[in-house]
């Protein structure tokens, strides 16, 4: 069943510069459960996808629907509480409240959702497990790595239990080691059930994904699936490197 639904979805900007088509009535479903990664250089398309399927903007033509919601039709209120249901965000900067412990931050989405605080405790607890992070809820980022600050910014994702996991070059600022143990992390997420969609220009986290759909010129240009390379293997022959 289709997740996401996208139908001569279009973006067009109006500039001083003149009309910037930056999506052309693409299609486009991606299924409950799936991985998908999206492609493609700079300015081809994918970063304005990413802002539509999000529900951080709105498409000019076309319609859009996500779990069986049309999102072209909502305002920007019900985009909002849509996003905050629906949707958990991870991004190449992490955003974490530098002066606030990782459950804190893990419970900031909730606080829209009107949660009491010992539910948002809860949440952010069994969140920061999940990811790994048990043993880490009462540290500052600054007292955590990059990838555990990635992992943090994931729990707070995951504390709405969204329908839809969005990384927008989520290891960018990250190692190649820790890029694999963030990406290790999201195909275990995927194989619980959780529906994946990386927005990335590396064909390395590509490998990653069970779907890789590419765009140039705010059109889509190849969609195929492929079987995912692990990232628990990679990280094993990353660490076996390392002994040698």
């Amino acid at each position: 069943m289709a997740l996401i639904e996208a139908r001569e979805l279009s973006r067009v900007y109006s500039l001083d510069a003149g009309r910037v088509v930056a999506l052309d009535r693409i299609d486009l479903d991606i299924d409950a459960g799936d991985m998908v990664a999206i492609m493609g250089p700079s300015g081809s398309g994918k970063s304005t996808l990413m802002n539509l399927i999000g529900c951080l903007d709105k498409p000019t033509g076309g319609a859009y629907r996500l779990d069986g919601v049309m999102v072209d039709r909502l305002d920007a209120n019900g985009l909002a509480k849509l996003r905050n249901q629906k949707i958990g965000f991870v991004f190449q900067q992490f955003n974490l409240l530098p002066r606030a412990d990782a459950a804190t931050n893990a419970e900031l989405p909730m606080l829209y959702a009107g949660l009491d605080r010992k539910a948002r405790r809860k949440r952010a607890l069994d969140a920061l497990a999940r990811v790994g992070l048990a043993d880490r809820w009462h540290h500052r980022p600054m007292q955590l790595s990059g990838g555990q600050q990635q992992r943090v910014a994931i729990a707070r994702a995951l504390v709405n239990d969204p329908r839809l996991l969005l990384a927008d070059e989520p290891t960018g600022a990250l190692d190649s080691k820790t890029a694999l143990d963030i990406l290790a992390l999201f195909q275990r997420l995927n194989r619980e059930g959780m529906t994946v969609v990386i927005v990335t220009h590396d064909p390395e986290v590509a490998r990653h994904a069970r779907r890789v759909v590419r765009f140039r010129d705010g059109r889509i240009i190849s969609d195929q699936r492929q079987e995912p390379a692990r990232a628990e293997e990679g990280l094993k022959e990353l660490q076996a490197e390392a002994a040698a």
